[in-house]
């Protein structure tokens, strides 16, 4: 209990502070939420390592400032990509081939995405996760969810697609 409410005045102290770095940081409300909420979440986890009590507002705006240099860092490694930006190259597969396929020819496709990949549509699909238990089960975030689902989409879609077009068909049932 005792811990709890020293965690809550310590988020009542320092949130709009940290969210106003935040903010001047990112320049989206949003980002500005997610890393301010992070921040206090690697907190909770961490914050009792800090063996000088009077330096927990430094270790926060330290923290918060780390986590804002690595989602950047994330960003320009997976950039964010709309799957209807991508739609265009996508390769078009009719209706008729996609019925004929089984799902041991699915999985094996599956099996030939990027790896980096394999997850967020093995989830979204065999698991029917929605994007933000994906996030929490991948601990990434939700953007990066998106774009990786997008990308892991297209990739099985041209892979599948080329299979048909090879003429690996399906056995008939």
């Amino acid at each position: 209990m005792a811990d709890n409410v020293e965690f809550e005045s310590l988020v009542a102290r320092y949130y709009e502070p940290l969210y106003q770095f935040a903010f001047s940081l990112t320049r989206a409300e949003a980002d500005a939420c997610d890393l301010t909420q992070q921040t206090f979440t690697i907190w909770a986890t961490k914050g009792h390592q800090l063996r000088d009590v009077s330096k927990v507002k430094t270790w926060l705006f330290t923290t918060l400032h780390r986590e804002f240099l690595e989602s950047r860092r994330r960003q320009t490694r997976f950039p964010h990509c709309e799957i209807d930006a991508a739609e265009a190259e996508l390769p078009s597969v009719s209706p008729a081939a996609v019925s004929q396929l089984d799902a041991a020819q699915v999985f094996d496709a599956l099996a030939k995405v990027d790896e980096l990949y394999q997850a967020p549509v093995a989830l979204f699909y065999l698991e029917d996760y929605s994007y933000n238990e994906m996030a929490e089960i991948l601990g990434v975030p939700l953007g990066t969810v998106k774009s990786r689902l997008a990308r892991g989409i297209s990739q099985l879609q041209q892979l599948m697609a080329r299979d048909i077009a090879a003429g690996q068909s399906p056995p008939s049932l």
